[in-house]
């Protein structure tokens, strides 16, 4: 299926690894012309050179911290002309209240939580200027099937829930869609550290969340493509008229809860 994508400068943060890399995998494909957001630079240089030899799009990038204002700012404002931002950065730990003391849970906010806020008001506002554009956030189905040992992503998750769907229920006023993704487990080192917090309270032993793992749907984690190719298609015209909306892929575990 032809997205008609062809040509769209899509922002990406989070993108050196995981998901954010698999979306800019899934873009370029595309034909889409990539600005590509990460702190790690030397790892989001090789996703950049990979992706601009495969399929010959223009492809920068821009190491950042987006916890602070001054490189959020600065994201913003080399991607004033983008088309599409797909929020993807974020890290935050699991752990029961006991567990994430006020640093941590602030610390982890700051990113996945506020970064997502501050990055969309400034691209926002640009693309409002410009005539339009799709901003796709991506959050966590924890913030619908809520986990007391993930509290601080469930929290956080739910928060962006709302607030995608209520920036999203007027956009089309400015012509912009903002649409959300909640992915259940993703195959990412993310999603191993997660299920070692899970074994280390449930089994007293880290090395066991194989165990957890086999009780997921198909008996696998989610493929980073899974959730990239969605993004790709929510971000066409083919989806135009999808807006305020979040799309769970988790193999169905929040339908079944």
């Amino acid at each position: 299926m032809d997205l008609h994508l062809r040509g769209k400068r899509v922002l990406i943060t989070g993108a050196s690894k995981g998901i954010g890399a698999a979306a800019a995998e899934a873009f370029a494909e595309e034909g889409c012309h990539l600005r590509l957001v990460a702190r790690n630079a030397e790892a989001l240089a090789a996703v950049a050179d990979r992706l601009a030899a495969a399929h010959g799009v223009a492809v920068d990038v821009h190491a950042a911290d987006l916890r602070q204002p001054s490189d959020v700012a600065r994201v913003a404002a080399a991607a004033a002309d983008c088309d599409i931002l797909v929020n993807n950065a974020g890290d935050i730990p699991g752990g029961s209240l006991d567990k994430i003391d006020e640093a941590t849970w602030r610390h982890a906010w700051e990113l996945k939580v506020f970064g997502f806020i501050n990055l969309t008001r400034l691209v926002y506002a640009q693309m409002k200027a410009r005539g339009g554009g799709v901003i796709i956030n991506d959050i966590g189905a924890a913030g619908e099937r809520f986990d007391a040992n993930y509290i601080a992503g469930s929290a956080g998750n739910a928060a962006l829930m709302a607030f995608t769907r209520a920036l999203g229920s007027r956009s089309l006023a400015d012509h912009i869609r903002v649409v959300g993704l909640n992915p259940g487990p993703v195959e990412t080192d993310r999603i191993i550290s997660l299920m070692k917090t899970y074994a280390l309270d449930r089994f007293g032993d880290e090395s066991r969340y194989p165990e957890l793992m086999a009780n997921f749907p198909l008996g696998r984690a989610a493929k980073p493509r899974e959730i990239a190719d969605m993004m790709a298609f929510l971000a066409s015209k083919r989806s135009g008229y999808t807006t305020g909306v979040i799309v769970t892929i988790d193999g169905g575990r929040s339908a079944g809860a």
